[in-house]
């Protein structure tokens, strides 16, 4: 399916300060020129604060994490969890219409979306409350069929069922999520048929459901007037983030607007001088494989493929007994010459190496 930006863009964006402080968490999460992983919560930070996917948005987070905006724009083009477009001011609607939701009645629950919000999907209503959309299984097979509706499930739906939702959604009121037709869980229709002892004196509402009841955070979008969710090193209860300490993030792939590039003569410097510390701790290499013998199968090694075999080889490392005699400093060397930085740390390729070397 074709997903485009939407036509009409805000002039700009930025993430109110309760939001950035959680943003700014997030990418202490990743190793030191691997913030891009953060990419996908930032995007979804972005979205739960303004309802739906800008592209000012999108080209904000890729600055944050010293990426052409390219790249974020494919990843936010890529995921069906990305809304492109505007969405209801109170709640967006997903209905589930794979199999199991599909054979018990999710094409009448889409026809409530299309009587009471908009004909057709991604359309808002005449209010601009409402948006809907049919979406691929969500899990929730037991309890078919079911949407989606803010960050809750809303289950076993009927037609007269969703059509109260959505009156009472527009009404201020937040239904209670779960089951719509009393059940506790995913236990038969019919009532449990086993635990049934533990049946008597429990909270009518799953955890799930009691949380989001108790919180009062079900359609309700995160909008940086809560108390924000911080990575474990930032602080949990309330008040001002702590956010390591980090320098500035590496040059991107393309370097964004408003960007200067670092001059010519000071980056030569620069790279001169990072290559003479790291030359200093190189590690033995050979020019090929010792005499009298062939190559080790370097892609034993846990991460090595064929083209990192050739690689290493091209380095000068063609047996296990050398990478098990590499020291910290020669890691570093070596590591500076990968694509994937970390990995060889992270995949153990020591420990690895020096029990093939044993064992050869």
């Amino acid at each position: 399916m074709l997903r485009r930006l939407h036509p009409d863009q805000p002039a700009s964006f930025a993430f109110t300060p309760a939001n950035q402080a959680w943003a700014e968490a997030q990418i202490t999460k990743y190793p030191e020129g691997r913030q891009a992983s953060a990419i996908i919560p930032l995007l979804w930070r972005a979205q739960e604060q303004e309802g739906w996917l800008t592209r000012p948005a999108i080209e904000h987070v890729a600055e944050m994490l010293g990426l052409a905006h390219i790249r974020a724009l494919e990843v936010a083009t890529f995921y069906f969890m990305f809304q492109l477009q505007p969405v209801g001011s109170v709640a967006h609607l997903q209905i589930c219409g794979t199999t199991s939701c599909m054979i018990c009645g999710a094409e009448d629950l889409i026809a409530v979306c299309r009587d009471k919000i908009a004909p057709k999907a991604h359309q808002l209503s005449a209010d601009g409350k409402f948006s809907w959309e049919e979406v691929e299984c969500l899990g929730a097979c037991a309890n078919a069929p079911m949407a989606q509706i803010g960050k809750d499930y809303y289950e076993d739906l009927t037609a007269d069922k969703l059509a109260f939702l959505i009156d009472e959604m527009a009404a201020g009121r937040v239904p209670t999520p779960g089951p719509q037709n009393g059940r506790y869980a995913s236990e038969p229709a019919g009532g449990p048929t086993s635990l049934t002892a533990h049946v008597a004196g429990r909270d009518p509402l799953n955890i799930s459901a009691r949380r989001a009841v108790d919180i009062g955070d079900t359609i309700k979008r995160i909008d940086g007037t809560e108390v924000p969710m911080l990575a474990p090193w930032g602080k949990q209860s309330g008040g001002e983030a702590v956010v390591a300490e980090r320098p500035p993030a590496p040059a991107p792939d393309r370097i964004p607007p408003k960007t200067a590039p670092k001059p010519v003569a000071k980056a030569k410097a620069d790279e001169t001088a990072a290559t003479a510390v790291v030359e200093e701790a190189a590690p033995e290499r050979l020019s090929a494989p010792r005499a009298g013998r062939s190559a080790d199968d370097l892609k034993k090694i846990t991460g090595v493929g064929p083209k990192l075999e050739a690689l290493l080889n091209e380095l000068g490392f063609f047996h296990f007994d050398q990478i098990a005699a590499w020291t910290p400093e020669q890691v570093a060397w070596v590591d500076a010459r990968l694509k994937f930085k970390g990995r060889i740390d992270r995949d153990g390729w020591i420990a690895q190496a020096t029990e093939f070397a044993r064992t050869a």
